[in-house]
């Protein structure tokens, strides 16, 4: 009952927090008199109480679940999608003519500009018929397991405030990102691995660096853990060379026996549990999180499906896999970045759209099918969801007076989904013929987190956190619906 009450939003706050936040007085009196009758106020407390709950502890999900665990696959800096995996035909031949088309993204608000047709052709693949641009010729091969977003729709036209919604709901920073709200709302099957890992490109992070896999004004136990693709897994994770055996066990031991009493007595204190859990889960994944990535025991074939042995594809075949393993191993949520720092080291195309999407789309083709085929023939795209995208899409028309760049575009964009309850070879939702805006059937970012969540068993408008006076959810205030078109 209270571990439902902190999932519907009262959330683990001492008593005299809540006292203080409901206003005190005599009302609040009552509250608190109502809340502890009901069990929600512990009374006393000891040392012998074991008052300690593990925050990443398993949780039950609100409903049957589709999936078990989510593989972000974030495209930083923003894909074209009328290059990609949204068809324009008609865009076909207007190469250079003028368009009146409304446009807004780095370069501001513009109302016309020059056509920059799809520079790459276009084919029909599997049995949907789905036409895929011949920059993933190895991804097409699975459409048929892929339902594409086409209608998508971001807040902002900006890589900071974009990502952070892509990542949190929010434009604004201080909000827990999507893989802590599933961290809190389900906890972890393996405590012994974060629940929550983010796997950076080899070029460097995001814009906005860990805000972007931050726990906000949750505790840091449902952040992510950034996972390296060589050498250690996690920097400072090994004990020192010259510790004796066993010494470390002894003083994480006395430190948590410390760490109980103290909590004995302040039942409710989110901050030091987590805490006492973040001195287990660090000394447990000394030894679980090297073999998460050791590849010794994947054969050959594997490596090879996965572009590993390729120096184009070595880093996001690595991490692919690496992926792969740690779903195995029951983490909970997964995000790899393709695309680091600034400039052409990520997607975010001003200038030459060819060189860049042609070295971005090479090094994850590949990587990308290799993961989608690798869980299906083990049996795990079932229950594992697989999610596909940047932070927004980008414009039919050239950003400057010369060459193929094109500007932000979060007035319409593709994502793209598989895997765990979704359907396959299903497109949903439309842009206009040159792909500048949603047309039919628009979806807002918040119908994306909303149906991830459902499919892991979690309600996104009942799944809340009491936070400066409010129930706050991942969502918004507003209910949302998932995009049940594409459920099975």
């Amino acid at each position: 009952m209270n571990a439902q009450r902190k999932r519907n939003g009262f959330c683990g706050r001492t008593r005299r927090e809540f006292l203080w936040q409901s206003g005190g007085g005599f009302g609040a009196a009552a509250l608190a008199s109502m809340f502890a009758g009901d069990g929600f106020f512990p009374t006393t407390a000891s040392a012998s109480d074991s008052p300690y709950r593990n925050p990443l502890a398993p949780k039950p999900p609100h409903f049957a679940p589709k999936a078990k665990s989510v593989i972000f696959l974030f495209m930083y800096g923003g894909p074209s999608h009328i290059d990609t995996f949204d068809y324009k035909p008609k865009m076909k031949g207007m190469d250079g003519k003028t368009a009146d088309v409304a446009t807004f993204g780095r370069g501001g608000h513009k109302k016309g500009g020059r056509i920059v047709e799809p520079r790459w052709d276009f084919k029909q693949h599997g049995q949907c018929g789905k036409w895929v641009s011949s920059l993933f010729p190895h991804v097409a091969e699975h459409v048929d397991d892929i339902a594409f977003l086409h209608s998508m729709t971001a807040d902002s036209p900006i890589h900071g405030s974009a990502m952070l919604m892509m990542n949190s709901g929010k434009i604004l920073s201080g909000s827990p990102a999507l893989g802590s709200w599933v961290n809190y709302g389900l906890g972890s099957v393996n405590e012994n691995l974060p629940g929550f890992v983010v796997m950076l490109d080899s070029k460097g992070g995001p814009i906005s660096g860990a805000k972007n896999w931050s726990s906000g004004y949750m505790p840091a136990t449902y952040q992510g853990t950034v996972f390296r693709s060589k050498g250690a897994p996690i920097l400072d994770l090994a004990p020192p060379s010259d510790l004796p055996s066993g010494v470390q066990r002894k003083l994480i031991d006395s430190i948590q026996d410390a760490n109980a009493d103290h909590l004995a007595h302040r039942v409710g204190n989110d901050d030091l549990a987590s805490r006492i859990a973040s001195y287990e889960l660090a000394y447990n994944m000394q030894s679980t999180a090297p073999d998460a990535v050791d590849f010794s025991n994947e054969d050959a074939a594997t490596l090879d499906m996965y572009g590993i042995n390729q120096a184009r594809t070595n880093d996001f075949g690595t991490r692919c896999l690496m992926a792969r393993r740690l779903v195995e191993r029951g983490v909970r949520f997964i995000q790899l970045y393709s695309g680091g720092a600034h400039n052409d080291d990520n997607w975010d195309a001003h200038g030459n759209l060819e060189d860049n999407h042609n070295k971005h789309a090479g090094n994850t083709d590949l990587p990308i099918a290799a993961l989608l085929k690798d869980l299906k023939q083990r049996g795990m795209l079932e229950e594992t969801l697989v999610v596909w995208g940047g932070e927004f899409g980008r414009q039919p028309t050239a950003e400057y007076a010369e060459g193929s760049g094109r500007d932000h575009n979060s007035f319409g964009f593709t994502m793209w989904m598989a895997g765990g309850g979704i359907k396959g070879g299903v497109s949903y939702g439309t842009t206009d013929e040159l792909g500048s805006a949603a047309a039919e059937n628009p979806l807002h970012v918040k119908n994306l987190h909303a149906t991830i969540l459902h499919q892991l068993g979690l309600d996104p408008n009942h799944l809340s956190y009491f936070f400066s006076g409010l129930d706050q959810k991942l969502v918004g205030v507003e209910e949302v619906q998932p995009i049940h078109e594409i459920i099975t």
